[in-house]
Protein backbone atom coordinates (compact mmCIF):
# COMPACT_ATOMS: atom_id res chain seq x y z
CA UNK A 1 0.00 0.00 0.00
CA UNK A 2 1.30 3.43 -0.93
CA UNK A 3 1.65 5.71 2.11
CA UNK A 4 -0.71 8.66 2.26
CA UNK A 5 -1.18 11.54 4.71
CA UNK A 6 -4.11 13.63 5.77
CA UNK A 7 -4.71 16.30 8.41
CA UNK A 8 -7.21 16.21 11.27
CA UNK A 9 -8.50 19.51 12.69
CA UNK A 10 -11.32 19.93 15.15
CA UNK A 11 -13.30 22.38 17.27
CA UNK A 12 -12.54 25.56 15.35
CA UNK A 13 -15.42 27.51 16.99
CA UNK A 14 -15.36 30.22 14.33
CA UNK A 15 -17.68 33.16 13.75
CA UNK A 16 -17.80 35.79 11.03
CA UNK A 17 -15.86 39.00 11.76
CA UNK A 18 -17.68 41.59 13.84
CA UNK A 19 -19.86 39.12 15.74
CA UNK A 20 -20.52 39.36 19.47
CA UNK A 21 -20.37 36.43 21.85
CA UNK A 22 -18.36 34.57 24.47
CA UNK A 23 -15.63 33.41 22.06
CA UNK A 24 -15.94 35.91 19.20
CA UNK A 25 -13.52 38.32 20.87
CA UNK A 26 -10.72 35.74 20.59
CA UNK A 27 -10.80 35.79 16.75
CA UNK A 28 -10.62 32.01 16.54
CA UNK A 29 -10.89 32.04 12.74
CA UNK A 30 -7.38 33.52 12.73
CA UNK A 31 -6.12 30.28 14.27
CA UNK A 32 -7.55 28.29 11.38
CA UNK A 33 -5.90 30.65 8.90
CA UNK A 34 -2.63 30.17 10.80
CA UNK A 35 -3.07 26.41 10.57
CA UNK A 36 -3.42 26.43 6.79
CA UNK A 37 -0.45 28.78 6.45
CA UNK A 38 1.60 26.42 8.61
CA UNK A 39 0.58 23.43 6.50
CA UNK A 40 1.60 25.29 3.35
CA UNK A 41 4.89 26.63 4.73
CA UNK A 42 6.03 23.31 6.20
CA UNK A 43 5.15 21.29 3.11
CA UNK A 44 2.94 18.71 4.81
CA UNK A 45 1.11 18.13 1.50
CA UNK A 46 -1.89 16.17 2.83
CA UNK A 47 -4.30 14.38 0.53
CA UNK A 48 -7.16 16.01 2.41
CA UNK A 49 -8.15 17.79 5.61
CA UNK A 50 -11.05 16.71 7.84
CA UNK A 51 -12.56 18.90 10.59
CA UNK A 52 -14.50 16.97 13.22
CA UNK A 53 -17.14 19.44 14.31
CA UNK A 54 -17.89 22.61 16.21
CA UNK A 55 -17.03 24.52 13.06
CA UNK A 56 -18.86 27.55 14.44
CA UNK A 57 -19.66 28.69 17.94
CA UNK A 58 -23.45 28.90 17.86
CA UNK A 59 -23.25 29.96 14.21
CA UNK A 60 -25.86 31.46 11.91
CA UNK A 61 -25.95 31.34 8.10
CA UNK A 62 -23.62 34.35 7.85
CA UNK A 63 -21.05 32.56 10.03
CA UNK A 64 -21.18 29.40 7.92
CA UNK A 65 -20.87 31.35 4.67
CA UNK A 66 -17.75 32.99 6.10
CA UNK A 67 -16.40 29.62 7.27
CA UNK A 68 -16.96 28.14 3.81
CA UNK A 69 -15.04 31.00 2.22
CA UNK A 70 -12.18 30.64 4.71
CA UNK A 71 -11.95 26.87 4.22
CA UNK A 72 -12.09 27.20 0.44
CA UNK A 73 -9.17 29.63 0.65
CA UNK A 74 -7.28 27.22 2.91
CA UNK A 75 -8.00 24.35 0.53
CA UNK A 76 -6.63 26.34 -2.41
CA UNK A 77 -3.54 27.31 -0.41
CA UNK A 78 -2.52 23.71 0.33
CA UNK A 79 -4.00 22.11 -2.78
CA UNK A 80 -6.19 19.62 -0.90
CA UNK A 81 -9.94 19.28 -0.27
CA UNK A 82 -11.43 20.01 3.16
CA UNK A 83 -14.22 17.84 4.58
CA UNK A 84 -16.27 18.68 7.67
CA UNK A 85 -18.70 17.12 10.13
CA UNK A 86 -20.97 18.86 12.64
CA UNK A 87 -20.61 19.18 16.40
CA UNK A 88 -22.88 20.13 19.28
CA UNK A 89 -22.23 23.86 18.81
CA UNK A 90 -23.18 23.70 15.14
CA UNK A 91 -26.69 24.29 13.77
CA UNK A 92 -27.90 22.16 10.86
CA UNK A 93 -30.26 24.66 9.16
CA UNK A 94 -27.70 27.49 9.25
CA UNK A 95 -24.93 25.12 8.08
CA UNK A 96 -27.01 23.80 5.19
CA UNK A 97 -27.96 27.31 4.14
CA UNK A 98 -24.70 29.18 4.67
CA UNK A 99 -22.09 26.46 4.04
CA UNK A 100 -23.80 24.12 1.57
CA UNK A 101 -26.14 26.58 -0.15
CA UNK A 102 -29.09 24.24 0.45
CA UNK A 103 -32.49 24.54 2.08
CA UNK A 104 -32.13 25.15 5.85
CA UNK A 105 -33.40 21.79 7.14
CA UNK A 106 -32.64 19.77 10.29
CA UNK A 107 -31.54 16.78 8.21
CA UNK A 108 -28.33 15.20 9.55
CA UNK A 109 -25.21 15.71 7.45
CA UNK A 110 -23.22 12.56 6.67
CA UNK A 111 -21.32 11.14 3.70
CA UNK A 112 -18.73 8.71 2.33
CA UNK A 113 -15.86 9.72 0.04
CA UNK A 114 -13.24 7.55 -1.66
CA UNK A 115 -9.86 9.29 -1.61
CA UNK A 116 -7.28 7.27 -3.51
CA UNK A 117 -8.64 4.05 -2.04
CA UNK A 118 -9.10 5.34 1.51
CA UNK A 119 -12.75 5.72 2.47
CA UNK A 120 -13.65 8.70 4.63
CA UNK A 121 -17.02 8.42 6.37
CA UNK A 122 -18.35 11.54 8.06
CA UNK A 123 -21.13 11.04 10.61
CA UNK A 124 -23.44 13.53 12.33
CA UNK A 125 -23.27 12.67 16.05
CA UNK A 126 -24.90 15.92 17.09
CA UNK A 127 -28.23 15.92 18.93
CA UNK A 128 -29.74 19.36 18.22
CA UNK A 129 -29.87 21.46 21.38
CA UNK A 130 -27.80 19.05 23.50
CA UNK A 131 -24.12 18.64 24.37
CA UNK A 132 -23.93 14.85 24.13
CA UNK A 133 -23.98 12.76 20.96
CA UNK A 134 -25.80 9.94 19.22
CA UNK A 135 -25.75 8.26 15.82
CA UNK A 136 -29.41 7.83 14.85
CA UNK A 137 -30.88 4.61 13.47
CA UNK A 138 -30.91 5.88 9.88
CA UNK A 139 -27.23 6.76 9.93
CA UNK A 140 -26.34 3.54 11.72
CA UNK A 141 -28.11 1.43 9.09
CA UNK A 142 -26.41 3.47 6.34
CA UNK A 143 -23.01 2.98 8.03
CA UNK A 144 -23.46 -0.78 8.23
CA UNK A 145 -24.39 -0.89 4.52
CA UNK A 146 -21.30 1.15 3.59
CA UNK A 147 -19.00 -1.14 5.56
CA UNK A 148 -20.28 -4.30 3.87
CA UNK A 149 -17.82 -3.54 1.06
CA UNK A 150 -14.20 -3.00 2.19
CA UNK A 151 -12.20 -0.11 0.76
CA UNK A 152 -8.71 -0.81 -0.67
CA UNK A 153 -6.94 1.24 2.03
CA UNK A 154 -9.55 0.88 4.76
CA UNK A 155 -12.01 3.33 6.29
CA UNK A 156 -11.60 6.37 8.50
CA UNK A 157 -14.67 7.48 10.48
CA UNK A 158 -14.90 11.17 11.40
CA UNK A 159 -17.45 12.36 13.95
CA UNK A 160 -17.57 14.92 16.74
CA UNK A 161 -18.18 12.92 19.91
CA UNK A 162 -15.51 10.34 20.85
CA UNK A 163 -16.37 6.66 21.06
CA UNK A 164 -13.84 6.10 23.84
CA UNK A 165 -14.09 7.22 27.43
CA UNK A 166 -12.11 10.33 28.34
CA UNK A 167 -10.72 10.86 31.84
CA UNK A 168 -12.33 13.81 33.57
CA UNK A 169 -15.19 14.02 31.07
CA UNK A 170 -18.69 13.03 32.30
CA UNK A 171 -20.09 10.05 30.42
CA UNK A 172 -23.26 11.92 29.52
CA UNK A 173 -21.12 14.52 27.75
CA UNK A 174 -20.00 11.95 25.19
CA UNK A 175 -21.72 9.38 22.93
CA UNK A 176 -25.01 7.85 24.09
CA UNK A 177 -24.95 4.75 21.89
CA UNK A 178 -21.24 4.12 21.47
CA UNK A 179 -21.66 0.37 22.14
CA UNK A 180 -23.96 0.11 19.11
CA UNK A 181 -21.49 1.98 16.94
CA UNK A 182 -18.51 -0.07 18.12
CA UNK A 183 -20.46 -3.24 17.36
CA UNK A 184 -21.26 -1.95 13.86
CA UNK A 185 -17.61 -1.20 13.02
CA UNK A 186 -16.00 -4.19 14.74
CA UNK A 187 -14.56 -6.68 12.27
CA UNK A 188 -14.86 -4.26 9.33
CA UNK A 189 -12.19 -2.35 7.42
CA UNK A 190 -12.37 0.65 9.79
CA UNK A 191 -8.78 1.50 10.77
CA UNK A 192 -9.37 4.74 12.67
CA UNK A 193 -12.01 6.88 14.36
CA UNK A 194 -11.34 10.62 14.61
CA UNK A 195 -13.24 12.93 16.96
CA UNK A 196 -13.06 16.18 18.87
CA UNK A 197 -15.41 17.72 21.44
CA UNK A 198 -13.25 17.21 24.55
CA UNK A 199 -10.55 19.83 23.75
CA UNK A 200 -7.70 17.57 24.83
CA UNK A 201 -5.53 15.04 23.01
CA UNK A 202 -6.67 11.46 23.74
CA UNK A 203 -5.57 8.29 21.95
CA UNK A 204 -6.85 4.77 22.59
CA UNK A 205 -7.65 1.44 20.95
CA UNK A 206 -11.14 -0.04 20.98
CA UNK A 207 -12.11 -3.25 19.21
CA UNK A 208 -8.61 -3.13 17.71
CA UNK A 209 -9.35 0.25 16.10
CA UNK A 210 -7.30 3.39 16.78
CA UNK A 211 -9.41 6.19 18.29
CA UNK A 212 -8.18 9.79 18.41
CA UNK A 213 -9.94 12.71 20.08
CA UNK A 214 -7.94 15.84 19.31
CA UNK A 215 -7.51 19.12 21.16
CA UNK A 216 -8.50 21.39 18.28
CA UNK A 217 -7.50 24.77 16.98
CA UNK A 218 -9.60 27.04 19.24
CA UNK A 219 -8.46 26.22 22.77
CA UNK A 220 -7.57 23.32 25.05
CA UNK A 221 -9.40 22.16 28.15
CA UNK A 222 -7.74 20.96 31.34
CA UNK A 223 -8.25 20.61 35.06
CA UNK A 224 -7.42 23.83 36.90
CA UNK A 225 -7.81 22.24 40.34
CA UNK A 226 -9.97 19.55 41.94
CA UNK A 227 -13.13 21.59 41.51
CA UNK A 228 -12.58 23.64 38.34
CA UNK A 229 -12.00 23.14 34.64
CA UNK A 230 -10.35 25.78 32.48
CA UNK A 231 -9.99 26.67 28.80
CA UNK A 232 -6.53 27.75 27.63
CA UNK A 233 -5.23 29.55 24.54
CA UNK A 234 -3.89 26.62 22.51
CA UNK A 235 -3.92 25.56 18.88
CA UNK A 236 -2.81 22.42 17.11
CA UNK A 237 -3.57 19.79 14.51
CA UNK A 238 -2.78 16.14 13.79
CA UNK A 239 -1.04 14.69 10.76
CA UNK A 240 -2.27 11.14 10.15
CA UNK A 241 -0.20 8.73 8.07
CA UNK A 242 -1.82 5.64 6.57
CA UNK A 243 0.12 2.64 5.25
CA UNK A 244 0.00 -1.17 5.33
CA UNK A 245 1.09 -1.15 8.99
CA UNK A 246 -1.90 0.97 10.04
CA UNK A 247 -2.11 4.56 11.26
CA UNK A 248 0.43 6.91 12.81
CA UNK A 249 -0.61 10.22 14.36
CA UNK A 250 1.70 13.20 14.82
CA UNK A 251 0.44 16.16 16.86
CA UNK A 252 1.65 19.58 15.75
CA UNK A 253 1.40 22.43 18.29
CA UNK A 254 1.28 25.99 16.99
CA UNK A 255 2.62 28.99 18.94
CA UNK A 256 0.06 30.57 21.28
CA UNK A 257 0.08 32.44 24.59
CA UNK A 258 -1.24 29.53 26.71
CA UNK A 259 -3.18 32.17 28.64
CA UNK A 260 -6.36 31.13 30.44
CA UNK A 261 -9.53 32.13 28.58
CA UNK A 262 -11.97 31.19 31.33
CA UNK A 263 -12.74 28.56 33.97
CA UNK A 264 -15.86 27.09 35.52
CA UNK A 265 -16.82 24.51 38.19
CA UNK A 266 -16.51 20.88 37.10
CA UNK A 267 -20.07 20.36 38.30
CA UNK A 268 -21.20 22.77 35.58
CA UNK A 269 -19.38 20.87 32.80
CA UNK A 270 -22.32 18.59 32.05
CA UNK A 271 -24.55 21.65 31.79
CA UNK A 272 -22.37 23.17 29.07
CA UNK A 273 -23.98 22.94 25.63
Amino acid sequence: METMKFVHLTDTHMNAPGKDGLLAKFNLADKVKMTFRHLQETGVAPEFVVITGDLAHEGDAEDYAYIRTLLDEGSALIGAPVYVVLGNHDHRPAFRSGFLGELPTEEPYYYAHDIQGLRLIGLNSQIPGKHNGRIDEEQLAWLKAQLETPAPKGTIIALHHPLMGVIGMPGDHLMENRDEILKAISGTDVVGVLAGHVHSNNVGVQQGILNVAATGTAFSGEMADKEHYRMVDFSGYNVVTVNEEGLAVQTVVLPTSNAEYFRFPIAALAAQH
